[in-house]
């Protein structure tokens, strides 16, 4: 069986990963699982940068296929804050609820329609070669007053989706799992894997 190493330590993460690619003849390990493996440090300026820093460093250290993913939330009215910053945005010892809180401190005066944001994610499937695919996928919404729900991780009870009045903290994981950015990017992703794992030997 095919191994995939996902570069993250992140377990919310590394779940929804693990679910969008049910299915495949792979095994999904992530960073947890070796103890050897080089600090990657995420000084991109950029989410695809990230990601393929991450991807690249992996494959090239154990020379295996390695998916890379990097994603934040981008909010208009904050000039896209907090963009690559969104899991450290609250500091060195950034934790969910840190980071929540300081986005509505943030925004506390302004209104709810004036909250638009979008969570994006960069998505590259990198192995010993070089550089298999890169995939994007974005997802937009508002952000709320206050969290809501107990779904999900990072931003989600903030992220408001106009379409069912709920954050995504309390929207059903199986519907926002159809929706969300990391869902669009490796819906694309999934399909470079079905190719690649046609042409092993």
């Amino acid at each position: 069986m095919q191994e995939l190493i996902v570069a993250t330590r992140n377990k919310g993460k590394l779940r929804e990963i693990r679910e969008f690619l049910q299915g495949l003849n792979l095994k999904v390990t992530s960073l947890d699982d070796y103890s050897d493996l080089p600090r990657i440090e995420e000084d991109g300026k950029t989410f695809k940068e990230n990601a393929l820093k991450k991807a690249v460093t992996i494959a090239l250290y154990t020379k295996k296929l390695t998916l890379g993913e990097d994603s934040g939330l981008e909010v208009k009215a904050l000039k896209n804050q907090p963009g690559i910053y969104s899991a450290r945005f609250s500091g060195e010892q950034a934790t969910d609820k840190k980071n929540n809180a300081k986005l509505l401190r943030m925004l506390k005066k302004i209104p709810l329609k004036k909250r638009t944001a979008r969570y994006r994610c960069l998505a590259a499937l990198v192995d010993a070669k070089g550089i298999v695919d890169i995939k994007s996928g974005s997802c937009g919404g508002l952000i709320a007053s206050r969290c809501k729900g107990k779904n999900g991780f990072g931003y989600d009870p903030l992220f408001l989706v106009p379409k069912y009045k709920k954050t995504f903290g309390e929207l059903d994981p199986a519907i926002k799992a159809k929706m969300s950015h990391r869902f669009k990017a490796l819906r694309q992703i999934r399909r470079s894997l079905e190719k690649y794992l046609r042409r092993l030997p």
